[in-house]
Formats: C-alpha cells, sequence, structure tokens
C-alpha cells in the first residue's frame, strides 16, 4: 500500500507542476510557491507552457518525472513478483552512479562556463538521477515490515458464556 501512495503522490505532483500554468489563480499560486521552494526557477532554464513558465525548472522537472517513472517501475515490478535486486549490491552502488553521472556533468560543466546544456538535456539528465533516486527509496520502503518487529498486544481472555 505505502508503494502505490509513493507512485500516486510522485505521479501527481509532476501532473501538477505540468498543470500549474492552467490552474485556477489559488491553486496555481500554491503550486508555484511551493516550487519556489525547492527550485530556483530561472527563466531560461524552464520549459514553458500556453506562454507561462513551469513552477520548477527543466532539470527539476526531469528529477521529478524520473521519480514518478522509478516509483512505477518498483510498483510493477513488486506486482508482478519480479526480483528488484537480481544483481550483486556493488552493481546497484555503479548504476547508482551512472544514473548521477548525466546530471553531474551538465552541472559541472555549466558552473564551469564550458557548456550551457539545452533545456531538455537538463531534463534528460535530470531523468535518469530521479529514476534512480526513487528506485532506492519505494526500493526500500517495500522492505519494511512493521508487523513483524511489533510483538502482538496481549488479549484479555473472554468470559465464559453462561446458559439461560
Amino acid at each position: 500500500m505505502i508503494l502505490l501512495l509513493a507512485v500516486v503522490l510522485t505521479a501527481a505532483w509532476v501532473s501538477l507542476l505540468v498543470a500549474a500554468p492552467m490552474l485556477p489563480g489559488w491553486a496555481g499560486a500554491i503550486v508555484y510557491g511551493v516550487g519556489s521552494l525547492i527550485c530556483h526557477q530561472i527563466p531560461e532554464r524552464s520549459f514553458y507552457l500556453s506562454g507561462f513558465q513551469l513552477p520548477v525548472c527543466a532539470r527539476c522537472l526531469g528529477i521529478y518525472g524520473g521519480a514518478a517513472a522509478g516509483a512505477a517501475f518498483v510498483w510493477i515490478r513488486l506486482r508482478s513478483g519480479e526480483n528488484l535486486f537480481p544483481m550483486a549490491a556493488a552493481t546497484r552502488r555503479w548504476l547508482a552512479v551512472v544514473a548521477a553521472a548525466p546530471t553531474l556533468v551538465t552541472v559541472a560543466l555549466e558552473a564551469a562556463g564550458v557548456w550551457y546544456p539545452s533545456n531538455v538535456a537538463r531534463a534528460l539528465a535530470g531523468l535518469a538521477l530521479g529514476g534512480i533516486l526513487a528506485f532506492v527509496v519505494v526500493s526500500a520502503l517495500a522492505t519494511l515490515h512493521y508487523g513483524e518487529c511489533v510483538p502482538p498486544r496481549p488479549t484479555a481472555p473472554k468470559p465464559p458464556q453462561r446458559s439461560i
């Protein structure tokens, strides 16, 4: 249930980000306000929809889109009964590094003034990072089994039934 909630919440957040320019004034303002808390919202680094800037930059949108896709991937794999981790732990760590590399490279080159990637390149780089982060977090959530950790509560014995 918690995995499905993660999928729904990430997908809903991405949907709100894309729909924000078309939402009623107060609802759009809330999404843009939350976006301002988590993103620089630089106009040149953002996508536009119907002439309106989205609430987060292209890289953030890619990260959130990747997170939604990664969460859905884990949920679907677990529902089908497939093993999420058929590879060794070292291979999983290497996969995380490889997935983060595009974002790290675009940020580093941009900061050095060597390359200014397009918004599409920023979003695609963020997509891989968001996907692997969601994969790790949602997979960790899938391993939580609180019922096994908590001892059952003692219950009072039932009183004997009286015959009439």
